[in-house]
């Protein structure tokens, strides 16, 4: 067996966070100063240098505008510590790794297409969150590791954001953001969709299949480090081997439930009246005050607490232990929340200095007079950059659309595959990018570093991207 690796020297993932913060606090001391037009910034005129007070409140303010994640966090938390609590998702884990004995690898495509799914349709990401600690555990029982669970979620949802078909948070606030006068053709959308789907879909898999195969010969060829390896054993490890796991009544009716509760999240967050369903519209909104298709973290944070207590109550839980079990299931999570904050951070202080602004119309003017075969590999490269910036697809779309939209447009090139490209560069710069609080959070519950995510994931990524640029390049040749 090959000796595991110990790294000497590992920047935790919150350490990088505040360099990134600090850096980028120094970096708008050095670009042109804006100029004003009475209180208005001139667009691309300059950005505003960060004070002290800027790049110091950018955590706290990070907090206060990650709120609604943070909250939902907390709860997922204890409702997993509920649920873990009675048995039910361990032995389940059992039942199920036994039934795929020699077949574990089996889930590995089967949940990532699941995932992109969820990514291609309404930009499945944030909502990841809860799947990392449950794909840990399972991924971990069947002899591979947390990076094999990681990169399931974050891949499987990742690839199908970066190949949008009918994502409203990604490609309708981009096509909602064109100037008027500007048509877009979607049939053109969807099937450049779909190709980025796919294709980085297949690629994806490939690469987590042949490192998962690996793991399970030889567990030293993890790239976890040893202590990696070691929080990954304390918190997910157990033995399957020679145990006669079987379910209770009670902990099959909890499974159900465990994974009722996950669907209806799943389509509570899916704006269906976009996709023109609007059967959930008057009867699905008694619980939360908004219906199925209308959620966000706030909603979903009390289907998860409600459902806290349902399990509780079927489990027959003492009170106290009850408040105990949900007391530490939520504290379990406060280093994936202050993670999360800080990434949201650096993007408070990017609106701050107006940083994204400079970028992009900047950009803008270098861009133009540029051909076809040169202007959408330079466009993508552009949206990589803008997307560690701000990592929101939609609020990107809102920054980028009326600008370098409009600047295709007048190009007389396509405008679907400008649209495209913004989507396809976001969604890649999101599987890596360490200001996406989602990422951060889900690796900090899988107890993977982001340093070593980032030192596994990069190929793939690159893998990804230069093939998604050159299908890009080629339908901008092709369609303009």
């Amino acid at each position: 067996m090959k000796k595991a690796k110990n790294k000497k020297f590992m920047l935790s993932a919150f350490s990088i966070l505040l360099i990134i913060i600090v850096v980028l606090g120094i970096i708008s001391h050095l670009l042109p100063s804006a100029t004003f037009e009475g209180d208005e910034i001139v667009n691309g005129s300059g950005v505003v240098g960060a004070k002290v007070s800027d790049v110091l409140m950018a955590p706290i303010l990070g907090f206060q505008d990650a709120m609604d994640v943070i909250i939902f966090v907390f709860v997922l938390g204890a409702f997993l510590a509920v649920v873990t609590k009675t048995g039910a998702l361990e032995t389940g884990i059992k039942v199920l790794v036994k039934k795929l004995k020699g077949k574990e690898l089996l889930l590995i495509p089967i949940l990532m297409f699941i995932f992109s799914i969820g990514g291609t349709t309404y930009g499945m990401l944030e909502e990841t969150v809860g799947f990392y600690a449950l794909l840990a555990a399972t991924m971990v029982a069947a002899g591979m590791d947390t990076v094999v669970a990681s990169a399931i979620v974050l891949l499987g949802a990742g690839v199908g954001v970066l190949g949008s078909t009918i994502n409203p948070f990604a490609v309708g606030t981009a096509v909602d953001a064109l100037p008027d006068g500007i048509v877009v053709n979607q049939g053109i959308i969807i099937g450049i969709g779909v190709a980025l789907w796919i294709i980085s879909y297949i690629i994806a898999v490939l690469f987590v299949m042949n490192y998962a195969k690996k793991v399970k010969k030889d567990k030293g060829s993890t790239i976890l480090s040893l202590q990696e390896q070691k929080n990954m054993e304390k918190r997910y490890g157990g033995k399957v081997e020679n145990i006669d796991a079987k379910l209770t009544g009670r902990q099959k009716v909890t499974l159900i439930l465990f994974a009722l509760t996950f669907v209806v999240m799943i389509l509570g967050f899916i704006p269906w009246d976009t996709l023109g369903i609007d059967f959930f519209l008057d009867k699905t909104g008694f619980l939360t005050g908004s219906p199925l298709g209308g959620w966000w973290f706030g909603e979903a944070s009390l289907w998860f607490l409600l459902m806290t207590f349902v399990m509780g109550i079927i489990n027959k839980f003492k009170e106290k232990d009850f408040v105990d079990t949900f007391v530490d299931g939520a504290d379990d999570m406060v280093g994936v929340i202050l993670v999360i904050a800080l990434a949201r951070g650096a993007s408070v202080l990017m609106g701050v200095t107006h940083l994204d602004n400079y970028i992009i119309y900047n950009a803008a003017d270098w861009l133009s007079g540029m051909p076809a075969a040169l202007y959408a590999p330079l466009n993508y490269l552009l949206h990589i950059v803008l997307s560690f910036l701000v990592p929101s697809s939609s609020g990107l779309a809102t920054l980028s659309t009326p600008i370098i939209g409009s600047l295709t447009y007048q190009l007389g090139f396509s405008v679907e595959v400008n649209l495209m490209i913004l989507v396809a560069a976001n969604g890649l710069i999101n599987l890596i990018t360490p200001t996406c609080g989602a990422i951060m959070g889900g690796l900090a519950l899988a107890r993977v570093e982001y340093s070593t995510w980032f030192k596994w994931a990069f190929k793939v990524v690159a893998v990804i991207g230069l093939v998604s640029m050159l299908l890009l390049t080629l339908f901008m040749i092709a369609l303009s």
